[in-house]
């Protein structure tokens, strides 16, 4: 067993390494960075330093050129710096030579978010689900794991597969994911009995970039208990709860928050989570309204929606945390989203502001799907006043 440094009282020094390319400005950069240390934070790590370099592309061998890999390496070994984290997910053979170059921990973007997921996973659901796309991940990066396990003594990235001893044998590793297949297969025909098992209720299904506030909602409209906390990926686990607004009943579940970049072995193996949003009928999605990258979120939330299958279903906006923007923000974005197709309501879940609004919209939409599928009882459900 790798021992954790989670439970050392000092947390694990990290530094962070960006690209500045034509397809990614330098502000981009800092948008990026600004968000990977608040993973490193959501892993138990501190940043304590930030390398940023301009090339036309990644170096094939190495991510950033020889010059700013020596100023890294340097500063690592000045500074007892546990970890090198990448912005961007770095090749097996680039991570084999910064490992051997740097002699340090090195993780990126794609090891953080799993490792993040492997400490949030509660349930065998969940846990299956992390440790199939760990080890998806892991597979084709085996040469020279056994060196940098040996040196690196557990902490951030070291989760989930990297706490037992992985088998350098292809066939064994293999052998694991096509278990951990067949067993998440046997869960997700369990899950879908369990969908169809709801009989014809409407189905709303809660979406949005992490840490927007989607649980602390699902708790405000439904009381349901989901742990809700200021860091990236608080939850993993579906929760569905029954929720009734006036005379009117209907599904509300709370689902695992989208990420820029967000591995594809994640999307893959948390597949039946997200069937509960291909399956649902509309989509609340929740964006926060403070934060200074809100459009761009909602737009990455937007574009995982249709990979998933996901993007031509009713949405329902609600801009949540409007108690951290004054009155001339909230203005100006009224005004930039009355162009919008679809419904939108500013809300603060925390403060429970506006939350009757956000309800009168939802029963406005739920009742539209719910009538359809019973013409007969189309007098059973006026238009809600409170």
């Amino acid at each position: 067993m790798i021992e954790n440094k989670l439970f050392d009282s000092k947390p694990e020094k990290a530094v962070l390494v960006g690209l500045v390319t034509p397809r990614q400005s330098k502000e981009k950069v800092k948008e990026y960075l600004d968000e990977l240390e608040f993973l490193v934070k959501t892993a138990g790590g501190e940043t304590v330093k930030r390398f940023v370099q301009k090339l036309q592309a990644p170096h094939p061998k190495t991510f950033v050129g020889k010059g700013k890999l020596d100023e890294i390496k340097n500063y690592v070994e000045r500074h007892g710096v546990d970890t090198v984290v990448f912005d961007d997910e770095l090749s097996p053979s680039q991570q084999f030579q910064l490992e051997k170059e740097l002699k340090a921990k090195i993780l990126d973007r794609t090891t953080l978010i799993l490792d993040i997921f492997a400490m949030r996973a509660q349930t065998a659901h969940a846990r299956t689900q992390v440790e199939l796309a760990q080890y998806e991940y892991l597979l084709p990066r085996l040469k020279g794991m056994w060196t940098h396990l040996e040196r690196q003594r557990g902490g951030i990235g070291m989760r989930g597969p990297g706490e037992r001893e992985i088998e350098t044998d292809r066939r064994i590793v293999q052998k694991r994911i096509s278990d951990l297949k067949k067993k998440l297969a046997k869960i997700d025909r369990q899950k879908q009995t369990q969908r169809s098992n709801r009989g014809k209720l409407v189905r709303v299904a809660l979406v949005g970039y992490t840490n927007v506030g989607k649980s602390t909602l699902m708790n405000t409209l439904a009381k349901a208990g989901v742990f809700a906390e200021n860091k990236l990926f608080a939850t993993l686990d579906t929760k569905v709860d029954k929720i009734q607004i006036g005379n009117l009943s209907f599904l509300l579940s709370d689902t695992v928050g989208f990420i820029r970049k967000l591995p594809t072995q994640l999307i893959e193996s948390f597949k039946s989570t997200l069937d509960e949003i291909r399956e649902s009928d509309i989509l609340l999605h929740v964006a926060d309204a403070s934060h200074p990258d809100f459009e761009e979120q909602i737009d990455t939330v937007n574009e995982t929606l249709h990979e998933i299958g996901a993007g031509e279903k009713p949405v329902i906006l609600a801009l949540n945390k409007i108690d951290l923007i004054d009155d001339g923000k909230t203005k100006q974005l009224t005004n930039i989203f009355k162009r919008h197709k679809y419904p939108v309501v500013f809300i603060s879940a925390e403060k429970k502001t506006n939350l009757d609004d956000l309800k009168r919209v939802l029963y406005k939409e739920v009742r539209k799907i719910h009538v359809k599928r019973y013409p007969k009882n189309d007098f059973l459900y006026p238009d809600l006043e409170f």
